[in-house]
């Protein structure tokens, strides 16, 4: 059995704002094994980057932490003092952020600034740090790294910013890595290599991912579970070829079929999803989806959102009306744009069959 690395359990992460309690993180439940690559999808603001900064303990303010619990081998994230959660960041959890070209100083050369994550933790000496710069840089595919280790931030191109920031990262030997949207300002060709540079360091050094996207290409590409989050919480969760085959949430069945697909002869009209993420400081009541949803019913607006419930093996999902249970007339009627939402609606209405219990 594979070794747990990170357990999070109902983890809850609030912002406490004039207009109201904003439930970022809603009671999130995940857990990340030594080695894996487990990605976080789903739309911006769906409480994806506060998740992964709650890990890390580095809420901005006027957010924090209320409840739950985040182990790391067995020791407790939340209760740790200053220094022990200091040694924790970069010693054993590393984050890359979204942008490199604002995580990076642009007055410090890019071989200074690593050298400094690594001295920082005191895991090395200053001449054993300045001594695998070097070989980080070529670990990443930095050309020519001996002359590139003394350029300026500025000097180097998006992509080689983000392979500086993966080489920082990497450079205390982390046992997990958090890539917060790693491939996002980059282009496309320049995507497909950091997407093989990050399977091959997971190949090669064994360091589990957690790859925070809204990119599936990315996620099929590069994990092995998926964690699927709406509104602050987890909708579905399950291994990535068995997700991806057979959604469950139609949340899930929404963003699977928002992008194309090359692989398929037939060519289907891709599905849009209207309107916008709620607000979380005053989200809808029922289930938070149900105002975007193509296969809402009645339970979906009034009752309180089920549990996370086995819906596969190894795969939950949290839904009155599993995709499963929507005959093909429904879903052929959802694909169809051109109808408004309520006269789709009338024609979905029939055609489902709803769970007798919290059935995903």
């Amino acid at each position: 059995m594979p070794q747990t690395l990170l357990q999070v359990e109902d983890l809850h992460t609030q912002f406490f704002t004039s207009r109201g309690v904003v439930r970022a993180v809603d009671g999130v439940t995940f857990h990340v094994d030594a080695g894996e690559t487990l990605g976080v999808v789903g739309e911006s603001g769906c409480g994806k980057t506060m998740t992964a900064l709650s890990i890390l303990r580095l809420v901005p303010d006027p957010g924090k932490i209320t409840s739950g619990r985040i182990l790391f081998r067995g020791r407790e994230v939340t209760k740790m003092t200053d220094e022990e959660i200091r040694d924790f960041r970069g010693n054993d959890v590393a984050m890359i952020f979204q942008d490199p070209m604002t995580s990076l100083n642009p007055v410090t050369k890019i071989g200074r600034q690593i050298e400094e994550a690594m001295t920082a933790h005191e895991r090395f000496t200053e001449t054993l740090a300045r001594g695998r710069v070097i070989e980080l840089l070529k670990r990443v595919r930095v050309p020519a790294a001996e002359s590139r280790v003394n350029d300026y931030p500025h000097q180097f191109s998006g992509g080689m910013r983000q392979r500086a920031m993966i080489a920082m990262g990497l450079s205390n030997e982390p046992s997990l890595l958090i890539a917060d949207e790693p491939t996002t300002a980059l282009d496309v060709t320049v995507q497909a290599q950091i997407i093989q540079l990050m399977k091959q360091l997971n190949r090669e050094l064994g360091t589990a991912m957690m790859l925070i996207t809204h990119n599936m290409a990315l996620v099929a590409s590069l994990c092995q579970r998926v964690v699927v989050m709406y509104a602050g919480r987890i909708v579905e969760e399950g291994p990535v070829e068995q997700i991806f085959n057979s959604p469950q949430h139609p949340y899930t069945w929404s963003l699977l079929r928002s992008v194309p697909r090359v692989d398929e002869a037939r060519k289907d009209r891709l599905v849009s999803i209207r309107g916008l993420p709620p607000d979380l400081s005053n989200p809808p009541p029922g289930c938070k989806f149900h105002p975007r949803c193509p296969f809402v019913i009645d339970k979906c607006k009034t009752d309180p959102e089920p549990s996370l419930s086995e819906v596969g093996v190894n795969q939950v999902a949290r839904c009155w009306v599993l995709m499963r249970n929507v005959t093909e007339e429904g879903v052929e009627a959802a694909k169809a744009s051109a109808l408004s939402k309520d006269a789709a609606a009338k024609l979905k209405a029939p055609v489902m069959e709803v769970e007798g219990n919290a059935g995903g």
